[in-house]
């Protein structure tokens, strides 16, 4: 295919036994011009035969080792596929998980508009081997306008940008990348940093994507204290901390939502750069730094008036 309306960009490493699924649902899509960048982060085991097995049929899978310009890790392997893409649009899928068969037909209907330059939809967990009645019917949705004014809430978490939740027009990674010294968080500081350029988008209330849990994830291992990915996700806070700040959107919710955060995963130095960085008086950091220090002692407090208030 010489000119992909779409670019796929899927990361893989080790998920043959996952990797099928996938991109069965990649095939079926309803919407037929794209092309898949498959690439390899090093795989051990028989991920190549998989692929391969699928390029056999269809010329739009391509099969790609990581080169040795990017670093290991799927921050490295996007950047590589946003590189070589052809698409006038990228979207990003994981090799675990499975594709709405309307979802590229949906988002580029939906980018028709010159002014648009992203669609964000909703995905939906499952657990165990994928069934197909997981599919939600072909139901209609609403749909709003996302501008830099949602840059707080996309930051908190009440407007999720997730890595495979948002198809964009290519334009949008002109000057942009994933850093690839993160291993956890990465689309969360990447997509902040793109909508804080100022561009709009939109986002809609349906279930175009379903990705699956278990341990093995980056975000399972996040949640098992992994000490690598936390230390990602430390990194990530404090980049878009910097980000926000140079551009000027620290708003006072997301200096209060950084200051929790800072309490909930127990790290002093998140506390202290975002009250470095929003300015705050000498009275506002000995504040939370002195409620820092006894935050543990009170924490059992806070916890049990938390549960009073249910009853």
């Amino acid at each position: 295919m010489k000119h992909p309306k779409v670019t796929i960009i899927m990361a893989t490493y080790n998920r043959a036994h996952l990797l099928v699924e996938a991109l069965e649902s990649i095939v079926v899509q309803s919407f037929k011009n794209w092309e898949c960048l498959i690439i390899d982060d090093g795989s051990l085991d028989n991920t190549s035969d998989v692929v391969t097995h699928f390029m056999d049929k269809d010329e739009r899978f391509k099969y790609l080792p990581r080169s040795k310009d990017y670093i290991k890790g799927l921050p490295g392997c996007r950047n590589q596929g946003l590189d070589l893409a052809k698409g006038d649009y990228i979207i990003f899928f994981d090799d675990d998980d499975i594709v709405h068969p309307d979802n590229l037909k949906i988002c580029t209907k939906l980018l028709f508009d010159k002014e648009l330059y992203f669609c964000r939809y909703d995905k939906e967990p499952f657990f165990g081997e994928w069934k197909s009645d997981t599919l939600k019917s072909d139901s209609g949705f609403t749909s709003k306008f996302v501008d830099l004014n949602d840059i707080e809430n996309m930051v908190i978490g009440k407007l999720p940008f997730a890595s495979c939740t948002v198809l964009w027009k290519r334009n949008c990674f002109e000057d942009q990348r994933f850093n690839e010294g993160l291993l956890y968080a990465e689309e969360w500081e990447c997509y902040s940093r793109i909508l804080s350029t100022g561009i709009k988008g939109i986002s809609i209330d349906k279930v175009l994507y379903y990705n699956r849990k278990h341990p093995c994830s980056n975000t399972g291992e996040f949640y098992n204290n992994n000490s690598v990915r936390r230390a990602s996700n430390l990194l990530a806070i404090n980049l878009v901390i910097d980000n926000l700040s140079q551009k000027g959107l620290l708003s006072s919710n997301l200096v209060q939502y950084f200051i929790r955060t800072g309490f909930l995963l127990n790290e002093i130095s998140v506390i202290e750069k975002i009250l470095r960085r929003s300015n705050a008086g000498a009275l506002k950091r000995l504040k939370y730094l002195l409620g820092y220090k006894i935050y543990p002692v009170l924490k059992p407090v806070f916890n049990l008036k938390a549960k009073l208030k249910k009853y």
